[in-house]
Protein backbone atom coordinates (compact mmCIF):
# COMPACT_ATOMS: atom_id res chain seq x y z
CA UNK A 1 0.00 0.00 0.00
CA UNK A 2 1.24 3.20 -1.10
CA UNK A 3 2.32 5.70 1.82
CA UNK A 4 2.72 9.46 1.66
CA UNK A 5 4.48 11.81 4.32
CA UNK A 6 2.11 13.46 5.46
CA UNK A 7 2.96 13.05 9.09
CA UNK A 8 5.08 11.21 11.25
CA UNK A 9 5.00 9.72 14.43
CA UNK A 10 6.28 11.21 17.58
CA UNK A 11 10.01 9.98 18.84
CA UNK A 12 9.57 7.07 21.15
CA UNK A 13 10.88 7.65 24.86
CA UNK A 14 13.74 6.28 26.17
CA UNK A 15 12.84 2.82 27.93
CA UNK A 16 10.54 2.01 24.71
CA UNK A 17 10.98 1.04 21.44
CA UNK A 18 14.23 2.65 19.33
CA UNK A 19 12.96 6.33 17.53
CA UNK A 20 11.38 5.51 14.11
CA UNK A 21 9.42 7.11 11.71
CA UNK A 22 6.72 5.88 10.77
CA UNK A 23 4.66 7.79 7.75
CA UNK A 24 1.31 8.44 8.38
CA UNK A 25 -0.92 6.52 5.08
CA UNK A 26 -2.82 8.77 3.10
CA UNK A 27 -6.46 8.27 4.92
CA UNK A 28 -5.13 7.97 8.32
CA UNK A 29 -6.27 11.77 9.14
CA UNK A 30 -9.18 11.31 7.86
CA UNK A 31 -10.38 8.69 9.25
CA UNK A 32 -8.74 9.36 12.86
CA UNK A 33 -11.18 12.53 12.46
CA UNK A 34 -14.51 10.55 11.44
CA UNK A 35 -13.44 8.23 14.78
CA UNK A 36 -14.23 11.28 16.95
CA UNK A 37 -17.57 12.36 15.70
CA UNK A 38 -18.74 8.70 14.07
CA UNK A 39 -22.21 6.98 15.10
CA UNK A 40 -21.59 3.58 17.14
CA UNK A 41 -22.77 1.80 14.33
CA UNK A 42 -19.59 2.93 11.64
CA UNK A 43 -16.87 2.62 14.26
CA UNK A 44 -16.00 -0.97 13.87
CA UNK A 45 -16.00 -0.31 9.92
CA UNK A 46 -13.56 2.86 10.53
CA UNK A 47 -11.02 0.73 12.86
CA UNK A 48 -10.66 -2.25 10.16
CA UNK A 49 -9.83 0.52 7.92
CA UNK A 50 -7.35 2.36 10.20
CA UNK A 51 -5.98 -1.53 11.37
CA UNK A 52 -5.26 -2.40 7.56
CA UNK A 53 -3.88 1.06 6.94
CA UNK A 54 -1.27 1.03 9.77
CA UNK A 55 -0.23 -3.17 8.95
CA UNK A 56 2.73 -1.66 7.44
CA UNK A 57 3.79 -0.08 10.55
CA UNK A 58 3.10 -3.41 12.70
CA UNK A 59 5.08 -5.33 10.02
CA UNK A 60 8.18 -3.11 10.62
CA UNK A 61 7.69 -3.68 14.92
CA UNK A 62 7.61 -7.44 14.28
CA UNK A 63 10.45 -7.66 12.28
CA UNK A 64 12.69 -6.14 14.65
CA UNK A 65 12.56 -9.42 17.04
CA UNK A 66 13.42 -12.19 14.43
CA UNK A 67 16.08 -14.14 14.93
CA UNK A 68 15.08 -14.50 18.63
CA UNK A 69 13.47 -18.10 18.29
CA UNK A 70 9.77 -17.35 17.29
CA UNK A 71 8.72 -17.92 13.30
CA UNK A 72 8.72 -14.75 11.67
CA UNK A 73 4.43 -15.66 10.77
CA UNK A 74 3.70 -15.41 14.60
CA UNK A 75 5.59 -12.37 15.22
CA UNK A 76 3.52 -10.59 12.35
CA UNK A 77 0.38 -12.27 13.94
CA UNK A 78 0.89 -11.10 17.39
CA UNK A 79 1.99 -7.32 16.48
CA UNK A 80 -1.42 -7.23 14.22
CA UNK A 81 -3.11 -7.91 17.44
CA UNK A 82 -1.44 -5.27 19.42
CA UNK A 83 -2.73 -2.33 16.67
CA UNK A 84 -6.17 -4.07 16.69
CA UNK A 85 -5.66 -3.05 20.52
CA UNK A 86 -4.49 0.33 20.16
CA UNK A 87 -6.86 1.52 17.43
CA UNK A 88 -9.72 -0.19 19.79
CA UNK A 89 -8.38 2.03 22.99
CA UNK A 90 -7.13 5.06 21.00
CA UNK A 91 -9.22 8.33 21.87
CA UNK A 92 -8.58 11.35 19.05
CA UNK A 93 -10.65 13.48 21.83
CA UNK A 94 -6.93 12.97 23.84
CA UNK A 95 -5.36 14.83 20.87
CA UNK A 96 -2.22 13.02 20.67
CA UNK A 97 -0.32 11.43 17.79
CA UNK A 98 -1.69 7.51 17.23
CA UNK A 99 2.06 6.53 16.25
CA UNK A 100 2.50 8.04 19.55
CA UNK A 101 0.12 5.76 21.55
CA UNK A 102 0.19 2.64 19.13
CA UNK A 103 4.28 1.69 18.90
CA UNK A 104 4.57 1.52 22.32
CA UNK A 105 0.78 -0.91 22.37
CA UNK A 106 2.36 -2.83 19.81
CA UNK A 107 5.62 -3.29 21.32
CA UNK A 108 4.40 -4.24 24.89
CA UNK A 109 2.08 -7.06 23.31
CA UNK A 110 4.98 -8.56 21.39
CA UNK A 111 7.09 -8.07 24.24
CA UNK A 112 4.45 -10.09 26.35
CA UNK A 113 4.43 -12.52 23.80
CA UNK A 114 8.24 -13.42 24.44
CA UNK A 115 7.62 -13.48 28.42
CA UNK A 116 4.45 -16.00 27.85
CA UNK A 117 4.98 -18.22 25.02
CA UNK A 118 8.64 -18.27 24.29
CA UNK A 119 11.25 -17.85 27.11
CA UNK A 120 11.36 -21.98 28.67
CA UNK A 121 14.13 -20.27 31.48
CA UNK A 122 13.40 -17.44 34.10
CA UNK A 123 15.63 -14.90 33.34
CA UNK A 124 15.59 -11.66 35.89
CA UNK A 125 14.18 -8.56 34.15
CA UNK A 126 17.23 -6.38 34.74
CA UNK A 127 19.33 -8.87 32.49
CA UNK A 128 16.57 -8.48 29.80
CA UNK A 129 16.40 -4.66 29.75
CA UNK A 130 20.44 -5.05 28.98
CA UNK A 131 20.34 -7.85 26.11
CA UNK A 132 19.00 -4.78 24.15
CA UNK A 133 21.59 -2.71 24.78
CA UNK A 134 24.22 -5.93 24.44
CA UNK A 135 22.92 -6.92 21.41
CA UNK A 136 23.03 -3.59 19.31
CA UNK A 137 27.22 -3.01 20.92
CA UNK A 138 27.64 -6.51 19.58
CA UNK A 139 26.25 -6.01 16.10
CA UNK A 140 27.70 -2.56 15.79
CA UNK A 141 31.57 -4.23 16.76
CA UNK A 142 30.67 -7.18 14.50
CA UNK A 143 32.25 -9.34 17.74
CA UNK A 144 30.33 -10.54 21.07
CA UNK A 145 33.87 -10.33 23.39
CA UNK A 146 32.33 -9.35 26.50
CA UNK A 147 35.79 -6.99 26.91
CA UNK A 148 34.88 -5.08 23.84
CA UNK A 149 31.06 -5.01 24.59
CA UNK A 150 31.51 -3.56 28.27
CA UNK A 151 34.11 -0.73 26.61
CA UNK A 152 31.55 0.17 24.25
CA UNK A 153 28.39 0.28 26.57
CA UNK A 154 30.16 1.38 29.83
CA UNK A 155 28.64 -1.71 31.45
CA UNK A 156 30.64 -3.72 33.57
CA UNK A 157 31.59 -6.39 32.22
CA UNK A 158 30.03 -9.45 34.35
CA UNK A 159 26.71 -7.91 33.52
CA UNK A 160 27.80 -8.17 29.54
CA UNK A 161 28.44 -11.52 30.37
CA UNK A 162 25.20 -12.57 31.96
CA UNK A 163 23.33 -10.46 28.79
CA UNK A 164 25.45 -12.58 26.30
CA UNK A 165 24.32 -15.79 28.47
CA UNK A 166 21.02 -14.90 28.16
CA UNK A 167 20.46 -14.47 24.77
CA UNK A 168 20.20 -18.40 24.02
CA UNK A 169 17.89 -18.81 27.01
CA UNK A 170 14.95 -18.71 25.40
CA UNK A 171 14.17 -22.29 24.97
CA UNK A 172 15.56 -25.26 26.24
CA UNK A 173 16.94 -28.20 24.96
CA UNK A 174 14.84 -32.00 24.71
CA UNK A 175 16.74 -34.65 27.01
CA UNK A 176 16.37 -36.92 24.04
CA UNK A 177 18.48 -35.02 21.84
CA UNK A 178 21.30 -37.43 20.25
CA UNK A 179 24.83 -36.02 21.32
CA UNK A 180 26.92 -34.96 18.52
CA UNK A 181 28.60 -37.60 17.00
CA UNK A 182 26.95 -40.32 19.31
CA UNK A 183 24.20 -42.31 19.66
CA UNK A 184 23.58 -41.41 23.46
CA UNK A 185 21.15 -38.96 24.23
CA UNK A 186 21.34 -36.13 26.61
CA UNK A 187 19.56 -38.06 29.52
CA UNK A 188 22.19 -40.67 29.33
CA UNK A 189 24.72 -38.11 30.29
CA UNK A 190 22.56 -37.22 33.79
CA UNK A 191 23.14 -38.87 37.38
CA UNK A 192 20.45 -40.52 38.55
CA UNK A 193 19.53 -40.87 42.58
CA UNK A 194 21.86 -43.04 44.73
CA UNK A 195 19.77 -45.29 46.57
CA UNK A 196 23.03 -45.40 49.41
CA UNK A 197 22.71 -41.93 50.26
CA UNK A 198 19.33 -43.10 51.96
CA UNK A 199 21.19 -45.79 53.91
CA UNK A 200 23.57 -43.12 54.69
CA UNK A 201 20.96 -40.65 56.67
CA UNK A 202 19.37 -43.96 58.12
CA UNK A 203 22.70 -45.18 59.86
CA UNK A 204 23.64 -41.49 60.74
CA UNK A 205 20.15 -41.02 62.36
CA UNK A 206 20.50 -44.53 63.94
CA UNK A 207 23.73 -44.71 65.32
CA UNK A 208 23.14 -42.15 68.32
CA UNK A 209 19.96 -44.76 69.36
CA UNK A 210 22.13 -47.49 69.05
CA UNK A 211 24.68 -46.41 72.03
CA UNK A 212 21.81 -45.82 74.25
CA UNK A 213 20.67 -49.86 73.64
CA UNK A 214 21.48 -52.08 76.77
CA UNK A 215 25.05 -54.54 76.24
CA UNK A 216 22.68 -57.36 75.51
CA UNK A 217 20.63 -55.86 72.51
CA UNK A 218 23.17 -54.38 70.66
CA UNK A 219 24.74 -57.79 70.94
CA UNK A 220 21.89 -59.19 69.58
CA UNK A 221 21.65 -56.61 66.57
CA UNK A 222 25.35 -57.06 65.65
CA UNK A 223 25.47 -60.94 65.39
CA UNK A 224 21.90 -60.86 63.77
CA UNK A 225 22.89 -58.25 61.03
CA UNK A 226 26.44 -57.95 60.45
CA UNK A 227 27.48 -61.78 61.61
CA UNK A 228 24.35 -63.10 59.98
CA UNK A 229 24.14 -65.57 62.65
CA UNK A 230 20.29 -67.32 62.85
CA UNK A 231 18.43 -66.90 66.20
CA UNK A 232 19.19 -70.34 67.55
CA UNK A 233 22.61 -69.71 66.98
CA UNK A 234 22.77 -66.35 68.74
CA UNK A 235 20.44 -67.78 71.97
CA UNK A 236 23.23 -70.47 72.37
CA UNK A 237 26.18 -68.07 72.21
CA UNK A 238 24.20 -65.60 74.66
CA UNK A 239 22.52 -68.19 77.34
CA UNK A 240 18.74 -67.52 76.28
CA UNK A 241 16.18 -69.40 74.22
CA UNK A 242 15.68 -68.61 70.64
CA UNK A 243 12.25 -67.84 71.24
CA UNK A 244 13.15 -65.15 73.44
CA UNK A 245 15.68 -64.03 71.03
CA UNK A 246 13.27 -63.97 68.44
CA UNK A 247 11.31 -61.36 70.51
CA UNK A 248 14.15 -58.73 71.25
CA UNK A 249 15.26 -58.61 68.14
CA UNK A 250 11.42 -57.31 67.56
CA UNK A 251 11.10 -55.12 70.32
CA UNK A 252 14.34 -53.45 69.59
CA UNK A 253 14.00 -52.67 65.82
CA UNK A 254 10.51 -51.65 67.23
CA UNK A 255 11.95 -49.25 69.74
CA UNK A 256 14.64 -47.71 67.36
CA UNK A 257 12.41 -47.40 64.51
CA UNK A 258 10.03 -45.56 67.44
CA UNK A 259 12.70 -43.33 67.99
CA UNK A 260 14.21 -42.15 64.46
CA UNK A 261 10.46 -41.30 62.86
CA UNK A 262 10.34 -39.40 66.83
CA UNK A 263 13.38 -37.89 66.23
CA UNK A 264 12.64 -36.92 62.38
CA UNK A 265 8.91 -35.57 63.31
CA UNK A 266 10.37 -33.41 65.99
CA UNK A 267 8.14 -35.28 68.80
CA UNK A 268 10.33 -36.45 72.44
CA UNK A 269 11.79 -39.36 71.93
CA UNK A 270 10.33 -42.84 73.32
CA UNK A 271 12.28 -44.43 75.65
CA UNK A 272 14.62 -47.40 74.10
CA UNK A 273 15.51 -50.76 75.95
CA UNK A 274 17.37 -50.05 79.35
CA UNK A 275 21.39 -49.91 78.89
CA UNK A 276 22.62 -53.16 80.84
CA UNK A 277 21.24 -56.77 80.76
CA UNK A 278 18.49 -58.15 82.86
CA UNK A 279 19.23 -60.05 85.56
CA UNK A 280 16.56 -62.13 85.86
CA UNK A 281 17.88 -63.44 81.98
CA UNK A 282 21.35 -62.99 82.91
CA UNK A 283 22.22 -66.00 83.92
CA UNK A 284 20.11 -67.91 81.79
Amino acid sequence: MPFAARGTAEKVTMGRPRARQHDEPPESAELLERLATAPAAELPSLRERLVIAWMPMAERLARRYRGRGEAMEDLLQVAALGLVKAVNRYDPARGGPFPGFAVPTIDGELKRHFRDHVWSLHVPRPIKELRARVRAACRELGTDDPAAVAARTGLPEDEVRDALASMGDTSTLSLDRPLDGATATLRDTLGEEDPALDAVVDREALRPRLRELADRERALLFLRYFRDMKQSEIGARLGISQMHVSRLLRETCQALRTAVLGDADGCPPPAVPARGPDRAERGR
